[in-house]
């Protein structure tokens, strides 16, 4: 990897300035659970042996060069400015400390790192919570990279908890990638039979366009309990919550409805989201609604190596490769109560209809261009306002099928949360093992948090319920 290193100063990307401006300042968060106590002595010596051998970037501050342009700049990397060690309280609870990590996370969500240092952080908890015997927490500007790059740095640094020597792996898409081939294949013999699919697909994304574009310029979600329309969200208080689901129970709910595990995950969300505004304030169940669902635009089926990711010629590149689909969540009404897998087929259907659409990629057509003719503060402002306009925020990210362990110490979970965006709730959704993990970031003294997770718990149990009597 000394070949990617040669260059000493680097141009910042576009995304890179866009979430490192004026405007946005956000992060990414991970979040690893350890199963034993963590032994801390050999911290100093991972950070150079292992993690800043990453990437570059990991050593690197934002700058400007004489000529007016973002470039990352070299620097001497002093480990010890980076890690954090909270002290708590002594006290012989779990719950105790569960509230303890809860506050101090809260607070570490809404502080910016220093500019003039490399843009991350790495929190060592060691005290013991209901989920682990400790618990790291790395945070890392979205500038760095966005969340498939960083999780795929972060899990360099880990090995297979059963076998270090084996590499992890992660669930497969080439199922679906040898259909699209296939597809691909019978469209060229069949194109005839296609064109009524190609010109709904034209409209489609006319259409979705249009209204991407009108969301970060005019149009805005109605005020609910799950949108304030406040002013600067992003600095106010959030807390994290978060709920475990058995990949197995979902991938029942799939089997029984003929729908993806996409389509369960966002049925679920969209069904939950619903039951929570029902419950705060009856009448927002018909509110008009918003989701924003962050997508990784690389066409590739899991994680890249980061020395292939470092390299320009591969498929899996380092950086912020993405982009954001805009879905209204479906409005709760007495047959949707009733038959809550009407939320699921209704997330399928918008789903389908949303893959049919090349509105993405004329979203990231349009930011680019924008960047040329206006800069990176025009498009953060464009990016912020269409997320302020909306009232969530989703994204997801596949981890390892199989167990790991950090320097000999095995983690028994995984998530993450992003922040610096003026959302009232992000959800973030992530899998590891047998169990996918849902995260909310929700603004503390608007969002009840414990009752929206109740809500979104409920959602599942009913739904499950529904498919298995199907």
């Amino acid at each position: 990897m000394e070949s990617f290193y040669e260059e000493v100063e680097q141009p910042v990307s576009p995304p890179g300035q866009y979430f490192n401006s004026s405007v946005i300042c956000s992060y990414v968060f991970g979040f690893l659970e350890i199963a034993v106590p963590i032994d801390d002595s050999q911290a100093i010596t991972l950070i150079k042996d292992v993690f800043l051998p990453i990437n570059p970037r990991f050593s690197s501050i934002m700058v400007t060069s004489k000529d007016g342009k973002k470039i990352w700049k070299r620097v001497e990397v002093k480990p010890e400015e980076h890690l954090k060690f909270p002290k708590f309280p002594e006290n012989p609870s779990i719950e105790f400390y569960d509230q303890y990590l809860s506050d101090y996370v809260s607070m570490i969500l809404t502080e910016k790192t220093p500019q003039n240092k490399p843009l991350w952080e790495i929190h060592v908890i060691k005290y013991p919570t209901t989920n682990g015997k400790g618990t790291l927490i790395f945070k890392l500007h979205h500038a760095l990279g966005d969340g498939y790059s960083l999780m795929g740095a972060l899990l360099s640094c880990l090995q297979r908890a059963d076998d270090p020597s084996l590499p992890l792996s992660f669930p497969s898409k080439t199922p679906a990638a040898a259909k699209a081939s296939e597809s691909s294949g019978n469209a060229k013999k069949c194109m005839l039979k296609r064109l009524p699919s190609i010109v709904s697909s034209f409209f489609y994304s006319l259409s979705d366009s249009g209204w991407s574009i009108m969301k970060a310029r005019i149009l805005k979600d109605d005020k609910t309990p799950i949108r304030s329309g406040f002013e600067a969200c992003e600095l106010k208080p959030f807390t994290l919550s978060n709920m475990s689901l058995s990949l197995d129970d979902i991938k029942g709910i799939k089997s029984k409805l003929g729908v993806t595990i996409n389509d369960v995950v966002t049925g679920m969300i969209f069904y939950g989201v619903r039951l929570y505004m029902q419950e705060m304030k009856k009448k927002s169940k018909r509110a008009e609604s918003t989701a924003v669902v962050m997508l990784n635009t690389r066409n590739i089926g899991g994680y890249r190596s980061v020395k292939e990711m470092l390299n320009p010629d591969s498929k899996g590149v380092w950086g912020n490769q993405i982009s954001f689909l805009q879905v209204s969540i479906p409005k709760l009404s007495e047959g949707r109560i009733s038959n809550p897998l009407e939320f699921v087929k209704e997330a399928h259907k918008l789903i389908k209809r949303k893959r049919r659409s090349f509105s993405v990629y004329v979203i990231g057509f349009i930011l680019a261009l924008e960047m040329k003719l206006r800069g990176p503060e025009a498009v953060a402002k464009n990016i912020y306002n269409t997320l302020e306009n909306s009232s969530v925020v989703v994204s997801n990210l596949m981890g390892p099928i199989e167990e790991m362990a950090l320097a000999n110490h095995p983690v028994n979970g995984l998530y993450f949360t992003m922040t610096g965006l003026p959302e009232n709730v992000n959800i973030t959704i992530m899998s590891y093992v047998n169990t996918l993990r849902i995260t909310m970031r929700t603004m503390k003294g608007f969002i009840d948090e414990q009752k929206f997770k109740n809500c979104m718990e409920k959602a599942f149990e009913v739904i499950f319920k529904a498919a298995m009597e199907t």
